[in-house]
This record gives structure tokens, C-alpha cells and sequence, in this order.
């Protein structure tokens, strides 16, 4: 088997977690084929970062935007600054926004209108939307919420082709939620993410979804410094564990491995880079 080239399509490298660390953590992520990262910004102080970063490590992207958990935390000036950053060609995507139904740290109108106006800066901006969707166990409220604000939006329409032309106008990242919701948002043109959050129990529809989505819409992550999937650091997940989830999404691919990483090459340049 050919050595891996991989991609990590959502790793916080931003995070207080890695501060000073960065060079090691990348080199590592090199050492293990990792060839692209984007570095998600949620909130004005990690977009920021993110842009920083970027400066420092040139095969990096930076993504800025505002996630559920700070959507009543950001204020107007910050949200200004968020604007204004979504127009550098160093940022390649707006979020990570969304909704988060299970830990409800910001209240839900509050997220409710963060998202749209989030959407909204995607459709102004051309560059595809980063969404974080969570429900509490058993429930699919959040996914639904989205689906709706997405198709509200003009997402899946003449509107959302105008903007982003033939890539996907937005990615779910770190997929979580049923079959069922996994194809309306396909339907809509969107792209997936297969984080570690694929290994915990809960969450094993992933396996049906992932045969469902298009090669040129699939994508894997780290979420570092988060979900680390089995054999990974609980404490401080890396971009170099992406090839755990990687292998794990070729088996349900029925692929030996070797195929898929041109794919997800491919997949990120035309999501993120188109």
C-alpha cells in the first residue's frame, strides 16, 4: 500500500491546548501524510488566531465564525470583526457556526439567529459554511432546526449555485444524526465530515452514511483538540489521529485504503479552495 495522503478538515490547532506547540504537532501531522488542514475559528479571539496561524504555516487554511456555544457571547463590534475577516483570501470557509440542542451553553434563539446570520455571510462571501449540529440523545431537533434554516436560506437553490458555483455551500462537520437527515442534506449539495465521534456509541449510523455520500463531498477530521478516535491521546487529539478515522471510513467504503486520499484531496481543494 502506497503511503497515505491525508486531510483534516476541522482541527482547532487555535486551541489554548496547543499553544507554543504548534511546529511539533504539525510535523507529526506531515510525518503521517496529513497535506491539508483548516483551522476553524469560533469566536472573534480564535478567528483571529486562526489568521495568525495561517501567517506562521503557509499549507494551512483558516476558517472565521461564531459557534452555537458563543452565539450570545460575540457582540456587534465582534461580529464586525468577523465580517470584515471573511473577505481575506487567507479565510476559506465562514464558521464554525451551527446549533447545539445537548449542552445548550448559549440559548437557542440566541443560536438560532447566529447560524442564519452565519449562512447569510457564506452566501455574501461565496465561501462555504463550517456546522457544528448536536441534539440531545435520541432526539433530532438540531438537525432538523438546521435543515430548515438552510433551506429557508436559499441552500439547495438558484441562490446557493450563484454563490458557490459547483462546491458544496456548506459541510457538516463532525457528522452526527440519523440516515435520514445524512440525505436531506446531501440533497441540499452539501458536504460531510467523519470525525473520531464515529467510534462512540450513539453514533452508529455513521457507518450506513458514509457509503451515501459522494467522493467529492467526503471529508474526514480531526476536531483536534477533541474526539479523539481509538489509539489517540484522550487528553489532546492531534491531526496526525486523522488516519485512524480515515481507515475507518475507507473499510466502509469497501476501499484497502490506497484510493482514498487522492479523493479527499480532491474533495477538500474543491470545498475549500474551488
Amino acid at each position: 500500500m502506497s503511503d497515505p495522503r491525508l486531510v483534516d478538515s476541522h482541527c482547532h490547532l487555535n486551541a489554548d491546548r496547543f499553544a507554543g506547540d504548534e511546529e511539533a504537532v504539525l510535523a507529526r501531522a506531515r510525518d503521517a501524510g496529513v497535506e491539508r488542514i483548516l483551522v476553524p475559528g469560533w469566536n472573534v479571539a480564535s478567528s483571529r488566531r486562526a489568521l495568525e496561524l495561517v501567517d506562521r504555516f503557509s499549507w494551512l487554511d483558516a476558517s472565521v465564525g461564531v459557534h452555537p456555544h458563543d452565539a450570545a457571547k460575540v457582540d456587534d463590534a465582534g461580529w464586525r470583526e468577523i465580517v470584515s475577516w471573511a473577505a481575506d483570501p487567507r479565510v476559506k470557509a465562514i464558521g464554525e457556526t451551527g446549533l447545539d440542542y445537548e449542552r445548550v451553553f448559549s440559548p437557542i434563539p440566541d443560536q438560532r439567529a447566529n447560524l442564519r446570520r452565519n449562512l447569510e455571510l457564506a452566501l455574501e462571501t461565496g465561501k462555504p459554511a463550517i456546522i457544528h449540529v448536536r441534539s440531545k440523545a435520541g432526539s433530532g431537533q438540531a438537525q432538523d432546526a438546521t435543515v430548515t434554516a438552510l433551506t429557508e436560506l436559499g441552500f439547495g437553490s438558484q441562490r446557493s449555485i450563484s454563490a458557490f458555483g459547483a462546491g458544496p455551500p456548506a459541510v457538516i462537520h463532525s457528522f452526527s444524526g440519523s440516515v435520514d437527515y445524512a440525505r436531506r442534506v446531501l440533497d441540499l449539495g452539501l458536504a460531510i465530515s467523519i470525525s473520531g465521534l464515529a467510534f462512540r456509541a450513539g453514533e452508529e449510523a455513521t457507518a450506513e452514511v458514509v457509503p451515501l455520500v459522494p467522493d467529492d463531498r467526503l471529508l474526514v477530521e480531526t476536531d483536534s483538540p477533541f474526539l479523539s478516535p481509538p489509539g489517540a491521546p484522550r487528553g489532546r487529539n492531534e491531526p496526525e489521529w486523522v488516519r485512524v478515522t480515515a481507515g475507518w471510513v475507507a473499510a466502509r467504503q469497501g476501499s484497502a485504503g490506497d484510493g482514498l486520499g487522492d479523493g479527499l484531496l480532491a474533495a477538500y481543494d474543491r470545498t475549500f479552495r474551488g
